[in-house]
C-alpha cells in the first residue's frame, strides 16, 4: 500500500470538490494550500497555472499532479482533491481529470521535490489505488488510503 503521511493531512485531502476547469481548481487548491505554504494562495494559483503552460500535468487516466516550487518555509507538502465531475485537463489520453494530488516544495527542495513526485506518480498509475480512491465514501476514507493507515491496521 502506498504511504504519504509526510505529505498530506486530513485538511489537505478534499472529497467530492467542484471546480469547472483548471483555473478553478488552482484557484481552490491554493486556498487549501496557503495556511501550510505561508505563501499568498494567488502566488501558488499563478504557479501551478504557470508550470501548466509548460505542458499538462495530467498523464492520463483521470489524473493529474499538478506541482510547483515556491518560497514556502515548510517542506514538500500536498493537496489531494477528488472532483465531484471531471475536468479537461489536457490529457494525452483526452480522458478529463477527476484525482489530482497537487505538489508544493519550497525553491531549494531539488531532489525531495522530484522524489515525491516520482513517488505520487507511482502510485497514482496503479489502477487498483485509483479505483480505492475513487470508490471511497468520504474525505476520512481518502485520508486513510494515502496516509496509509490500512496498511498499517493491518500489519
Amino acid at each position: 500500500m502506498y504511504d504519504f503521511h509526510d505529505l498530506v493531512t486530513p485538511e489537505t485531502v478534499l472529497a467530492d470538490a467542484s471546480a469547472s476547469n483548471r483555473k478553478a481548481l488552482f484557484t481552490y487548491i491554493a486556498s487549501v494550500a496557503q495556511p501550510a505554504a505561508g505563501v499568498d494562495a494567488k502566488l501558488l494559483a499563478d504557479g501551478m497555472a504557470d508550470r501548466e503552460k509548460l505542458g499538462t500535468t495530467a498523464f492520463g487516466g483521470g489524473i493529474a499532479i499538478p506541482h510547483v516550487r515556491t518560497d514556502c518555509p515548510q517542506g514538500v507538502f500536498g493537496i489531494f482533491v477528488r472532483l465531484d465531475r471531471p475536468i479537461d485537463f489536457g490529457a494525452v489520453d483526452e480522458l478529463p481529470v477527476d484525482l489530482i494530488f497537487a505538489l508544493f516544495s519550497p525553491r531549494q527542495a531539488g531532489s525531495d521535490h522530484l522524489k515525491a513526485l516520482a513517488r505520487v506518480s507511482r502510485a497514482l498509475r496503479d489502477a487498483g489505488f485509483r479505483a480505492k480512491l475513487r470508490g471511497a465514501g468520504s474525505a476520512d476514507a481518502l485520508y486513510a488510503l494515502l496516509s496509509g493507515v490500512e496498511a498499517r491496521d493491518a500489519a
